[in-house]
């Protein structure tokens, strides 16, 4: 890798290695050398704007959740000869609620939960990103319910008029990254799927997806087969029947002694419209910041593609933040 460390062995390597160093072995100064001065992170609930705000953050997480640990599930990649190389990672974090902090007052509890963080990076620094943390399934799992959670969170903050606003793409900053991803087939074959999907072709799934899929979804559930994709995807979907889905950035890759896989980062913008996962309709104007990994193997339905189907998937929203749009508009 040009200009990048000689420690790490390859793009993969460097990002499953800085991510302990940084977040779990405490070396929280050693983002001076991994990030960008003026780096861009986005996540549903914010976007961060200078390594000094990442430290804060870093720091304030760390305290909360002291024994917290960060386990490399993927990296999933691309090179750009422009931009550089941008990994999609997927992480497995753990942690007990060991101290007062972001998320009220300490509860003891353990939580697991799913993250996807997409970070571009140059001459061993990362300088763009875009980051999915499951806080849905991490509140319920000490013990809240996302909404009254973010309700109370709205009213700690001030109230609706003066809570700080969660991610809308109006407030985004040009970090410098701005490739789409790559051609792979596998990128661009999950990516139809998806767009079948929110299209509202749901018979799409059993023809796609391996009848033995296995899932790992927004609000910490872990969930198998066809029935459970579409309750999942057609529950956000009904929510708002009127929002335009995109898709930002896709990458397709074989390799690395894993099977075929994906990677696609997507957004809904519409209105809280319809009956779905986030209850009645309030006619809120919403941003969903979506995060996505699939698998694909050799095991296929009568019915669907002769060659592979979806045998693993793994799909990020945060619904703290969807909530946190639906109740400061009402």
């Amino acid at each position: 890798m040009k200009g990048f460390s000689q420690k790490f062995k390859d793009f993969p390597d460097y990002i499953i290695k800085i991510t302990k160093e940084i977040w779990e072995d405490r070396g929280v100064g050693t983002l001076h050398d991994y990030y960008h001065p003026d780096i861009v992170v986005r996540s549903p609930m914010g976007i961060q704007r200078g390594n000094a705000a990442v430290m804060a953050s870093t720091m304030a997480t760390i305290n909360e959740f002291p024994d917290r640990e960060l386990f490399g599930d993927d990296v999933i990649w691309s090179d750009d000869p422009e931009y550089g190389l941008l990994s999609s990672h997927r992480l497995i974090t753990r942690a007990t609620h060991t101290r007062d902090g972001q998320f009220g007052a300490a509860t003891g509890k353990p939580w697991t939960i799913r993250v996807i963080a997409d970070c571009a990076a140059k001459e061993n620094t990362i300088y763009d990103e875009w980051l999915i943390r499951d806080y849905g399934g991490m509140v319920r799992q000490m013990g809240m319910d996302p909404r009254q959670f973010t309700q109370n969170m709205i009213d700690i903050e001030g109230g609706p008029q003066v809570a700080p606003r969660p991610f809308t793409p109006d407030q985004d900053i040009d970090g410098g990254y701005n490739s789409k991803g790559n051609d792979n087939v596998w990128g661009r074959r999950y990516a139809d799927t998806l767009q079948q999907i929110m299209d509202l072709d749901f018979h799409c799934i059993p023809k796609d997806y391996d009848r033995a899929v296995l899932c790992e979804y927004a609000g910490g559930k872990t969930v198998l087969s066809h029935d459970s994709v579409t309750e999942f995807w057609l529950g956000l979907r009904s929510s708002f029947p009127d929002a335009t889905f995109k898709i930002h950035h896709q990458i397709g890759m074989d390799g690395d002694m894993l099977p075929p896989r994906a990677s696609i980062r997507w957004s809904l913008d519409g209105t809280h419209s319809g009956w779905g996962t986030f209850g009645k309709p309030t006619g809120a104007p919403v941003h969903v910041m979506g995060m996505c990994h699939a698998e694909y193997g050799p095991f296929v339905n009568a019915d669907g593609p002769q060659d592979a189907s979806i045998r693993r998937e793994c799909a990020l929203y945060d619904e703290i933040a969807i909530w946190k749009q639906i109740l400061m508009h009402q």
